[in-house]
């Protein structure tokens, strides 16, 4: 597996196809930052949280959840203001929704890296599964 800080993976309101009206400034300036290195999965759940998913870790045999595998050429840059978007404060702060951890992610040519990613981090009692683990599919 390559390691390097530099991927990000994204699965939801940040996903290039995703037109929804959530995110879509941060889409933008994205679009702008980084290069989309194709599709990919990461082992884990996907949960409905109102206008955007969160990703849960925890996961049975087979289930994964859809995104794209970014590369980015300023990542101290980019992944700054990815942090306020996402909400997170310093210091592991109780509230943050979000974490940013390096996880393991596959690529649809079979190949993996450890990438980046925001890992919800609150309780997933009586959220909504998103069973096809592909927000875009959410309806």
């Amino acid at each position: 597996m390559v390691e390097a800080d530099t991927h990000l993976f994204v699965y939801g309101t940040l996903l290039s196809g995703d037109t929804g009206p959530g995110g879509r400034a941060q889409r933008d300036r994205l679009a702008r930052e980084a290069h989309v290195l194709g599709p990919a999965t990461v082992l884990g759940r996907l949960y409905h949280l109102g206008r955007y998913p969160g990703l849960a870790r925890e996961a049975g045999p087979g289930e994964v959840v859809h995104g794209e595998l970014l590369e980015l050429p300023t990542p101290d840059k980019t992944l700054a203001w990815l942090d306020a978007y996402e909400g997170i404060v310093a210091g592991n702060h109780p509230h943050n929704e979000y974490e940013r951890k390096m996880i393991d992610v596959t690529l649809a040519s079979g190949g993996r890296v450890a990438a980046w990613t925001y890992v919800y981090r609150l309780s997933i009692a009586n959220k909504a599964l998103v069973a096809t683990g592909r927000w875009l599919d959410r309806g």
